[in-house]
């Protein structure tokens, strides 16, 4: 079983930055695939960002490429995710996910364990 805790969510204006992290407990946890997620007021969650085991491989959404970084220290069982140039569409409570599977997940069905979420809001 695997436990993940986001922090790192605030109020910040538009055009500027977070950094989410996401604490794994775990001995496990240098071996699973890692990615992050939203879900804003009435959408369905929706993927940003996935990185392999390895980080020799990460993956974005068209809508955060360029913007958002996904990265990790397995050393620490801790994954990141930046988050620059923000816009107030980027509202949302973010999640990060864990997947046991450690290569490259994209759907929400791929991933086994998910945290409890980080209210990141954008102001204009």
């Amino acid at each position: 079983q695997v436990q993940l805790v986001e922090s790192g969510g605030g109020l910040v204006q538009a055009g500027g930055s977070l950094r989410l992290s996401c604490a794994a407990s775990g001995r496990t946890f240098s071996s699973y695939a890692m990615g992050w997620f939203r879900q804003a007021p009435g959408k369905e969650r929706e993927f940003l960002a996935a990185i392999n085991w390895s980080s020799s491989n990460t993956a974005y959404a068209d809508s955060v490429k360029g913007r958002f970084t996904i990265s990790r220290d397995n050393a620490k069982n801790t994954a990141f995710l930046q988050m620059n140039s923000l816009k107030p569409e980027d509202t949302a409570v973010y999640y990060c996910a864990a997947s046991r599977i450690g290569w490259l997940r994209l759907r929400v069905d791929e991933y086994d364990y998910w945290g409890q979420g980080t209210q990141v809001t954008v102001s204009s």
